[in-house]
C-alpha cells in the first residue's frame, strides 16, 4: 500500500493524495517520508563538503524544520485567508508524501563531478516537488488554482527562508567556533 502510494506521488496521482488526507494513521508514516527523504536529498553533502557529517545533520534537521513551518504556513493561509477546512495532520500526511521527489536527490552522487548535471537534477528535483506540492495542498485545501498556488508559494518562502538563514547561522557558528579552537 506505501508503495502505491510513493508511486502515485511520483506520478502525480491527485487521489493518492486525497486518500492519505484522510488516512489519520498514515501520519507517522508521512514524517518518516519527509524524514527518508531529506536524508537521501543531501548524502552529497558527505562527499562535498569540508563539514561532511555535521552539514548533513544541520541540513536535514533545518530542512525538516523547514517542512514543518511550510506546512504551518500553508494551513494557516489555506484557513485563514481562504478558509479552507483542513488540519495540521492533513497537511504533514499530503504534503509529506509530495516529499519523495526529494529522494532522488540521491542520484546526486552520480553526478557529484559535474556541477552542471547536479545543478539540471537540483532544479528538476524543485520542480517536481513544488508540482507535487501544488496537487497535494490542492486536495488538503479544497480551494481554487490561484489561491492554492498562492498558499503553497508563501509556504515554500516561509520554508526557504528558515532552511536558509538557520543554515547560514548554523554553518558560520562551526566557522567561528573552529576558528577558535
Amino acid at each position: 500500500m506505501l508503495a502505491n502510494r510513493i508511486i502515485g506521488a511520483f506520478t502525480f496521482r491527485k487521489g493518492v493524495y486525497a486518500e492519505v488526507e484522510h488516512d489519520p494513521s498514515f501520519t507517522t508514516t508521512a514524517w518518516i517520508l519527509v524524514v527518508a527523504a531529506t536524508l537521501l536529498n543531501r548524502l552529497d553533502v558527505l562527499f562535498s563538503s569540508s563539514n561532511r557529517l555535521f552539514g548533513v545533520v544541520v541540513s536535514a534537521i533545518l530542512s525538516i524544520l523547514g517542512f514543518a513551518i511550510g506546512v504551518l504556513v500553508v494551513n494557516w493561509i489555506g484557513s485563514t485567508l481562504f478558509k479552507a477546512n483542513v488540519t495540521f495532520g492533513q497537511g504533514v500526511r499530503t504534503l509529506g508524501l509530495a516529499c519523495v521527489w526529494r529522494a532522488i536527490g540521491a542520484l546526486g552522487l552520480l553526478l557529484l563531478f559535474s556541477e552542471v548535471l547536479s545543478g539540471v537534477l537540483d532544479l528538476l528535483i524543485g520542480l517536481a516537488t513544488i508540482v507535487s506540492w501544488l496537487i497535494a495542498a490542492k486536495e488538503a485545501l479544497d480551494l481554487d488554482w490561484p489561491k492554492t498556488v498562492l498558499t503553497v508559494l508563501l509556504g515554500w518562502l516561509a520554508q526557504f527562508v528558515i532552511t536558509t538563514a538557520a543554515g547560514g547561522l548554523a554553518l558560520g557558528l562551526l566557522e567561528l567556533i573552529a576558528g577558535v579552537l
